[in-house]
């Protein structure tokens, strides 16, 4: 099943091209940097499929490409695949830890004539296809999950423009619309609010929990609990990966510390007001990140689509300091003002909205399984420890598909 080749044998490496962000014209063509999809330009340089590994900076991290697309300079790209399927050399690529081959000084640089020459023992021709199927079926029900978590927070998101931002909540048309002098309008005049909507400060509808001052020369790779810095909070969903971890708790450490599943996530330093969501379990809110909690229980999904929206995060930036480093106060934020929906309204739009936020963290879930078990299953089948003479690609995806109700 196996055989000895070298990674010449298999495909051509080479470099990327160059390109700046002022020769850059937007596009629908992904430039593929070394940490990945860094911009869009209107030309490309390689027809797709693709595979495209970080060659500066950041070494080891693998990107495929379906379509065209235009690898940067700091990275390194399939010329030729000699043959094979790119989905195959894609898997191959990650178990390789190219970060070893590390021929820069200061800043981490790939060197392909020294990958070229490695020397490998990999499936033979007629297996690599199987495994890439194999692989690609968790890769794929992955994909399919996240679009539906994206659909569940883009249908959360619109009920949440629709109600609180052009007012077309429920009962609306029996509502009275008031301008900033307490003079009625119609619905819809700019500046109308409805209403009994009250001006409330931010911290009557959410208290903000700064993190905790971890002791640096406490961190390892694999503790049991884990950090989640500010590097950790992107927009979008927190993903389950960090680098900084501690095996023992610090003494008289708050509970709010030891975060859970559907905590709201806020990020005080550089690019402030990104928001995400928490799920797994024994993560630490590490310093320069904040937890939202909401006062009360109907409020979660709004706070959370508040903190999300446009408005809200260009009046924290607004509000946030410093020269080097944009840096946003729990403090100061707490005292701003908005108008604020009547109660009424707001436990209508949790009852609506709550079942969406439930099943974003099942499918988050589920796509953890399916990663670690894909994870697992990637060394052993490229290894040859685990034979896919016998085994059939339905029997694998019914595998890869965690059986939880929801």
């Amino acid at each position: 099943m196996m055989e000895e080749l070298m990674l010449s044998d298999l495909i051509t490496l080479q470099r990327g091209f160059d390109i700046t962000k002022a020769e850059q014209v937007n596009g629908e063509i992904p430039v593929v940097s070394s940490g990945g999809i860094s911009s869009y330009h209107n030309k490309h340089k390689v027809e797709g499929p693709g595979v495209v590994i970080g060659r500066k900076g950041t070494l080891g991290k693998f990107f495929y490409i379906d379509d065209k697309y235009w690898p940067h300079d700091t990275s390194l790209w399939v010329k030729d695949f000699k043959g094979n399927d790119p989905k195959f050399i894609f898997y191959l690529l990650q178990v390789l830890h190219f970060e070893k081959f590390d021929a820069g000084a200061a800043n981490p640089t790939l060197n392909r004539n020294h990958v070229h020459s490695l020397k490998l023992t990999v499936p033979k021709k007629k297996y690599r296809k199987k495994i890439a199927s194999i692989l690609s079926s968790y890769d794929d029900l992955i994909e399919n999950n996240n679009q539906r978590i994206k659909l569940l927070e883009d249908m959360a998101e619109e009920i949440y423009k629709e109600w609180f931002v052009r007012f077309r909540f429920p009962g609306y048309e029996d509502s009275k619309f008031l301008d900033k002098e307490g003079n009625e309008v119609e619905h819809g005049v700019e500046g109308g609010i409805p209403e009994g909507w009250e001006k409330k400060k931010i911290k009557e509808i959410v208290e903000i929990v700064s993190g905790y001052a971890f002791k640096s020369d406490t961190f390892n790779d694999d503790g049991e609990y884990k950090l989640v810095t500010i590097k950790n909070v992107q927009n979008g969903y927190f993903v389950t990966e960090t680098t900084d971890c501690i095996d023992d708790l610090p003494k008289n450490l708050k509970d709010d510390i030891l975060l859970k599943d559907k905590d709201i996530l806020l990020s005080l330093t550089g690019n402030i007001g990104r928001i995400c969501l928490v799920y797994g379990d024994n993560y630490l809110l590490n310093q320069r990140v904040a937890k939202l909690k909401p006062q009360s229980d109907f409020l979660y999904e709004y706070v959370y689509l508040f903190f999300r929206s446009d408005f809200l995060r260009m009046t924290l930036e607004n509000i946030s300091n410093g020269a080097a480093q944009q840096n946003l106060s729990p403090i100061e934020m707490s005292e701003l003002e908005f108008r604020t929906p009547k109660e009424l309204i707001l436990k209508e739009f949790s009852d609506i909205t709550e079942s969406f936020f439930e099943e974003m963290i099942i499918l988050l879930k589920k796509n953890q399984i399916l990663q670690e078990t894909r994870d697992l299953l990637l060394p052993r089948l490229i290894s040859g420890k685990l034979y896919v003479e016998e085994l059939e690609l339905e029997e694998i995806n019914m595998a890869a598909e965690p059986q939880e109700k929801y």
